[in-house]
């Protein structure tokens, strides 16, 4: 099944900003990040179709998962 993934800010430099994916039926998000390389505590926010998720989460498809980074400042 195909679903989009967006990633923003930081988690783009060497990656992409938007793809299309093909994922495999029980594939997680938590998955998903780990195959981009991504360290999970660096992960702010998880979102499918503009709405919160969580690692455990097994995308439907044609859904659209953004992942954002965690942002600091001050």
């Amino acid at each position: 099944m195909q679903i989009t993934v967006k990633l923003f800010a930081y988690f783009r430099e060497n990656r992409f900003k938007i793809e299309v994916w093909d994922i495999g039926e029980g594939t997680t998000v938590g998955d998903i990040v780990d195959k981009l390389g991504i360290n999970r505590e660096e992960v702010g926010v998880l979102m499918i179709n503009s709405r919160h998720t969580e690692f455990t989460v097994k995308p439907s498809a044609n859904d659209i998962l953004a992942i954002f980074p965690v942002i600091g400042g001050g």
